[in-house]
């Protein structure tokens, strides 16, 4: 029951974030592998970028991609956070009675790695889909799927079940630096709170202010390596199923840092922090009010 509360809660905030999710898909691939100024901004920031995808591709073009997105959501966030509140409800995260940062931040990792790898076939999916837009505002490279379905059966039959878990390397550390940074702060910030009584014992304000100071370390924390997932995902890749742009995730840190420099790893902060901030606010607080509620 652990595992479908945390997939139903990553769903719920799923349905209002992917919006976000796709500017943000979009901003970091704006310019990829060149120069500053040697392209045409299409998005100048998230309002920017929201604004112009609704003008050229239509308002339901912010929710492109969503089917697989929820499916992600449920089955990556459903085994990543119903394995760590097992895990810290079994008394793994503490020490003496007191959250321990190294093991909450060990736990949240490793059960962040296993849902990911898992769930990396849709989230491959995903960033194709939401990459997709009109030819005057594209960026990166537009495969040509119909839908999710379309997609994982025609990346099945050109590359086999290897190529559905194309790019999964770049989500471990991904998730890695996100789950830790994520489920380490929140339970920490949970406990801070009711150390100092800002809040009554178990009110819904307690699990909401712990996940907004969660997405402010999960943003900061998480966009480089979020930045190089989604190029490596989104590459175009040869008859071979080998990436065309990167060899593989040191090469695209090496080609990034050559072409676009430090200021290529922060490429959509504003919109990773618009996406990541609520995301990571909504699923944290429905997860652990719907664990409350189930508990008792």
């Amino acid at each position: 029951m652990e595992f479908l509360l945390a997939g139903v809660a990553a769903c719920g905030a799923c349905l209002f974030t992917n919006p976000l999710e796709v500017v943000k898909t979009r901003m970091q691939l704006q310019g990829e592998m060149k120069h500053w100024g040697s392209y045409r901004v299409h998005y100048r920031n998230a309002f920017h970028a929201t604004y112009t995808i609704c003008r050229r591709d239509g308002l339901l073009a912010l929710q492109k991609g969503l089917l697989p997105a929820l499916l992600y959501q449920f089955s990556m966030n459903g085994i990543r956070l119903g394995s760590y509140s097992i895990v810290e409800r079994a008394g793994y995260t503490t020490t003496n009675g007191r959250i321990s940062a190294v093991k909450s931040t060990v736990s949240g990792a490793l059960a962040g790695v296993t849902g990911a790898f898992l769930a990396s076939p849709v989230y491959l999916v995903k960033t194709h889909l939401q990459t997709q837009s009109h030819s005057s505002i594209s960026v990166g490279h537009q495969h040509q799927h119909k839908g999710m379905l379309h997609a994982l059966m025609t990346i099945y039959q050109q590359h086999g079940i290897s190529g559905l878990w194309r790019g999964s390397s770049s989500a471990i550390p991904r998730v890695i630096v996100g789950s830790a940074a994520q489920l380490s702060t929140f339970s920490s910030t949970k406990q801070l709170t009711n150390d100092l009584q800002l809040f009554r014992p178990d009110s819904w304000t307690v699990s909401l202010a712990a996940g907004m100071v969660s997405s402010v370390f999960v943003v900061l924390a998480m966009t480089p390596f979020d930045v190089i997932s989604t190029r490596l995902y989104n590459q175009p890749v040869n008859k071979a199923g080998k990436g065309v742009f990167y060899q593989g995730y040191v090469d695209c840190i090496a080609k990034t840092m050559k072409k676009e420099g430090l200021h290529g790893f922060y490429k959509g902060t504003g919109a990773s922090y618009f996406r990541l901030g609520p995301h990571t606010i909504l699923s944290l607080f429905f997860w652990d009010e719907l664990s409350k509620i189930y508990r008792g």
